[in-house]
């Protein structure tokens, strides 16, 4: 029994023992957390046949990539558990701070350590080992390692470039992975206009990466924020699509049909189309938050309207058949109306892309943004509606009994009319819609009473009040005996009901005094609500004013291209086609500057001396003067108003009777276009064809354009626009790339590059509608051969909206009225140019409020005008020197808060100087005299970088040189000279006035210099030459 017992024991020991000996195993026993240098690392392990123990560390960086970043490997024998242990050397840029040895590397995400046991001579060790194990690291940020303590001397250079190098603070660059289309506001017109926005591939490659990995399983939101004032009126209405290189629709679209609802539209992988309807309506008159998800192939749509202090929620989902194509890369994405579909009619609010995320949002936490919040675009149209429905109420009322007064007069016999006489003498009674009316709102009420009778009782709309209103505000600005704004005060609220009922000239001039803070307080925030309502309706000057404003970024609306362009571009369009179809509410734009007294001589009208000497002239045969005066006629040029069929009577005169060429050309355009007189195409030609016998270029362009849209015969046009555009011709450039864009030019395909070469020489010679369509190139770029360039387009396109007739006509109102005397009418006019962003008004917005005739402007308000108009007029392309001057000026006396800040002042009169302006000269070396510095970098652009660090009066010495030698107008060359020789008495002076103490040299030195600051003073007192004015 004790036998077997023993037996068996010795049996489950063999047994036991070949269980250990024979295993394999391998485990790490001390792992660190993270990678550290020098780390002393225990690995135990055993095997049960011969085998190789290998020890690997790998990591992983943001692109994807992993490699291996320390290996040992080592042969085992079977036996017991052994431990063994290794200095675990990783490399320095793995546990170190990046220094002047230690490379930067790519960001490291994750990192392992890992050992197996297995055969010699396997490939891959790990995958067939016996026996595995694996512990993670978790590397540290660069910047949150040690720094490496080197045995190495550095050389002085070196050590100066990496102490640099540690001052700056390292960071990821930005990436769009949370894109705002639209920060602000956008007033859509329900037109082709719309802002054009692309997006770039990320830099970095891991966000790439996974973008390339989703183009066919998109996870994205397109947030959109929409008020709609109108139904869609077309099949389809554009909220936002997405246009990919080829002009075909890409993914997403987001449409409005005709019945209110939304028409979501994908392109998939397999290259074709499809959408679905949304069961829901957008409603009228609400804010509501669009969410457009995208989950691969699954579309979700929320739809959150705010009505009041209730919120409507509406969802919509759709699963397509085949995946979703999204390449947020390629082409453009449009917010509204584009190239081929109109927008939709309202405003939208911002709108926001989540590229790669899908925020957890519920419809109770939506939030709306600032800009809608501040606004109150929903207030203001309640207040406007309740005004609205109050005096349709009494209007309608008026209407009536003007109506049945004038029936009762007309159909009424004696005895009728003496019962109706003793019967309102009994009982007289008020109608309820007679109630007494608010204050402010009397004057609206008492004119519509009296258009009512005025039209007795015939059909007056709410628009003809807002009209009369508008009319009244004006009268009544006029009417100021004393010029004061304190007018403007009084008629704020004649302005606001005019613009509620649909007059966009008050709405503008509303937002123009609220923006300056002529006569009120200034509020940026309704100015820009205001303008928003005019701009819907597609009022011009609203128009350029918001371009202007997204252009520059004022009010703490920050600058944005693309939004800018979408505002001009429209009033560019407009422009084109104001400029073909002349009427007397449009006046040639002029840049008359009010500190030009000779351009101002030459300013008249029809009842003017130059007018008629001009039309003497002409009926004595000379064609200078016939053209002029029927070009002023024309285009209402030099204060003479726009009388086109007198006009027409002159180009009919200069083409007839005096045989020249100007004129034959311009009465044949009339004659084709039927403006002022019959169309009379075949009279036309046969003037175009005169006047080309005589080598007039614009007559070789009409010429073409005649064979191209009534002949059809591109051959004969394209070689007469080849032989204008060799001319010069602006007009036929772009007609050549119309040709080229749309695949006409004979015996060559469309070429969108050659068209762009049309355009941009097109517009590089003052065409309007050249510079639009290269403008409309450069928002979208042609791929691969021209890059978008929208800060570009925006400038072409503001040009060429700037030459609209519209504003022309309130720049003459503006001058009229300077000439007359009427300041505060020229200054509000001018100022409503000026808010639009054209530099020559805000000049003479300035100029007028540092002149302010009459002391009609409080003096706090005029120097405050006087610093913001120059300033925006500083910033012009094309700055007149003289504003420069100015601003110089006021950034040197400093003002209020303002303190005086010489450097920026010095760059004023150094941008004057550069243009030639001798005062900027001048200015400069006033300074220098005064002991005030000039900064380095103003030498240095006027080539005056040897004289840093000379003596004072050696540097004023060289601007008043250069001051003298700039113009050679007597007006500057006394101021300079003089200033010239006192800086030269002055040095004599400083030299030698402790050596010479007696002679009469001395004395003159000594008596010269104060004689030359008197005649200096009474110069600048005189506004010749003065940095103060």
């Amino acid at each position: 029994m004790n036998q077997h017992y023993l037996d068996k024991c010795l049996l489950l020991f063999l047994l036991s023992l070949q269980m250990v000996w024979g295993s394999d195993h391998v485990m790490f026993l001390n792992p660190p957390a993270e990678p550290v240098p020098g780390y002393s690392l225990k690995v135990l392990y055993s095997c049960s046949k011969p085998a190789v123990v290998l020890v690997e560390c790998l990591v992983s960086y943001d692109t994807g990539v992993s490699s291996t970043v320390f290996q040992r490997h080592w042969s085992c024998e079977p036996g017991p558990d052994r431990i063994r242990t290794l200095l675990l050397s990783l490399p320095d840029w793995l546990v170190y701070q990046p220094d002047w040895v230690v490379p930067d590397t790519q960001w490291v995400l994750s990192g392992m350590l890992r050992a197996s046991v297995s055969e010699q001579g396997s490939e891959d060790s790990y995958r067939s080992g016996q026996a595995t194990a694996v512990v993670s690291l978790q590397p540290t940020s660069p910047l949150s390692r040690p720094m490496k303590q080197h045995q190495l001397c550095p050389g002085w250079a070196t050590q100066m470039l990496w102490l640099t190098r540690r001052t700056t603070t390292s960071q990821c660059p930005v990436e769009q992975e949370t894109v705002h289309l639209l920060s602000s506001m956008y007033a859509s017109t329900g037109e082709n206009f719309g802002i054009t926005k692309t997006l770039n591939a990320y830099s970095n490659e891991v966000l790439e990466y996974l973008r390339l990995q989703d183009i066919y399983f998109p996870w994205c939101v397109f947030s959109i924020w929409v008020f709609l004032t109108q139904s869609c009126q077309e099949n389809l209405c554009a909220v936002f699509h997405h246009i990919d290189y080829q002009n075909n629709y890409a993914t997403p679209n987001l449409f409005l049909k005709r019945s209110g609802q939304l028409h979501v539209q994908m392109h998939g992988e397999t290259g074709r189309s499809s959408a679905f309807l949304c069961p829901f309506q957008v409603p009228l008159a609400q804010w509501c938050h669009i969410n457009m998800e995208l989950r691969g192939r699954m579309v979700d749509v929320t739809m959150v309207c705010i009505d009041g202090q209730q919120r409507l929620v509406h969802t919509a989902e759709h699963m397509f058949r085949d995946p979703i194509h999204l390449d947020d890369t390629e082409g453009y994405f449009v917010v509204s109306g584009g190239q081929f579909m109109r927008g939709i009619e309202g405003y939208y609010g911002p709108l926001v892309y989540y590229r790669n995320r899908i925020p957890d949002v519920r419809p109770s936490e939506i939030i709306v943004p600032d800009p809608i919040r501040i606004l109150n675009l929903t207030g203001w149209l309640q207040s406007c509606q309740e005004f609205q429905l109050e005096l349709h109420v009494k209007l309608t009322g008026y209407l009536l009994r003007a109506r049945e007064k004038q029936e009762s007069e007309n159909c009424m016999d004696a005895y009728h009319e003496w019962t109706l006489k003793c019967h309102l003498a009994v009982t007289p009674h008020c109608e309820p819609w007679e109630a007494p009316n608010a204050p402010q709102r009397r004057y609206a009420v008492h004119l519509a009473k009296i258009l009512a009778t005025k039209h007795g009782g015939r059909k007056v709309d709410l628009a003809s009040v807002g009209r009369a209103l508008y009319s009244l505000s004006l009268r009544k600005l006029r009417q100021e005996s004393t010029g004061s704004t304190g007018v403007v005060n009084k008629i704020m609220a004649l302005l606001l009901q005019a613009g509620c009922l649909g007059n966009n000239r008050a709405l503008h001039l509303s937002s123009v005094l609220y923006s300056s803070g002529v006569g009120v307080e200034r509020q940026p925030n309704k100015a820009w609500l205001l303008s928003l309502l005019s701009a819907q309706k597609d009022w011009r000057l609203a128009l350029l004013r918001l371009g202007h404003l997204h252009q520059l970024g004022e009010h703490g609306i920050p600058p944005d291209s693309d939004l800018a362009y979408a505002y001009y571009s429209n009033i560019a369009k407009q422009t084109s086609s104001d400029h073909h179809n002349p009427s007397p509410q449009q006046m040639f734009v002029e840049s008359i500057y009010l500190n030009n007294e000779e351009v101002l001589r030459f300013q008249t009208n029809e009842n003017h001396d130059i007018f008629h000497w001009l039309k003497l002239q002409a009926r004595n045969g000379a064609a200078d003067a016939e053209q002029a005066v029927a070009r002023m006629l024309f285009w209402g040029q030099q204060g003479v108003s726009p009388d086109i069929q007198t006009a027409v009577r002159h180009y009919e005169r200069g083409a007839v009777r005096l045989g020249d060429p100007v004129s034959m050309y311009d009465y044949a355009i009339v004659l084709m276009q039927g403006q002022g007189v019959k169309k009379d195409i075949p009279r036309a030609v046969t003037f175009l064809k005169k006047a080309v016998e005589q080598g007039f270029t614009p007559a070789i362009n009409a010429l073409g354009w005649y064979y191209e849209r009534f002949e059809k015969d591109y051959q004969r046009a394209v070689q007469l626009w080849e032989q204008a555009d060799k001319q010069g011709s602006s007009d036929a450039a772009m007609n050549l790339g119309v040709m080229y864009s749309q695949g006409l030019y004979p015996g060559k395909a469309a070429d969108k590059f050659m068209a762009y070469t049309y355009y941009l020489k097109s517009a590089q010679r003052g065409n309007i509608d050249g510079s639009i369509q290269l403008a409309d190139v450069w928002t979208t770029g042609i791929p691969g051969r021209v890059k978008r360039r929208p800060a570009d387009a925006v400038l072409w396109v503001k040009w060429a909206a700037e030459r609209n007739g519209h504003l022309g006509m309130v720049l003459r109102k503006a001058l009229d009225s300077y000439l007359k005397g009427d300041s505060l009418m020229a200054l509000l006019y001018y100022m409503m140019a000026a808010e639009s962003g054209f530099a020559a008004a805000q000049f003479n917005v300035a100029y007028l409020c540092e002149q302010n005739p009459g002391g009609f402007l409080d003096p706090t308000f005029a120097v405050q005008c006087m610093r913001r108009y120059y300033n925006l007029t500083s910033q012009a392309q094309d700055p007149d020197p003289y504003a420069l001057i100015r601003m110089g000026d006021l950034l040197y006396e400093g003002h209020g808060q303002r303190p005086r800040d010489v450097a920026a002042a010095a760059e004023m009169y150094k941008q004057a100087a550069l243009r030639s302006d001798p005062q900027g000269w001048y200015s400069l070396g006033v300074l220098v005299q005064e002991e005030q510095g000039l900064p380095l970098s103003v030498l240095s652009e006027l080539g005056l970088t040897q004289h840093y660090m000379a003596d004072n009066t050696e540097l004023a010495t060289t601007l008043y040189r250069r001051c003298r030698d700039s113009n050679s107008t007597a007006e500057s060359y006394l101021p300079c000279s003089l200033a010239l020789f006192h800086a030269y008495l002055q040095s004599f002076q400083k030299d030698y006035s402790a050596t010479i103490k007696v002679s009469g040299t001395v004395v003159m030195a000594v008596a010269v210099p104060p004689i030359l600051f008197i005649i200096l003073r009474v110069l600048r007192g005189r506004g010749i030459m003065s940095y103060y004015h």
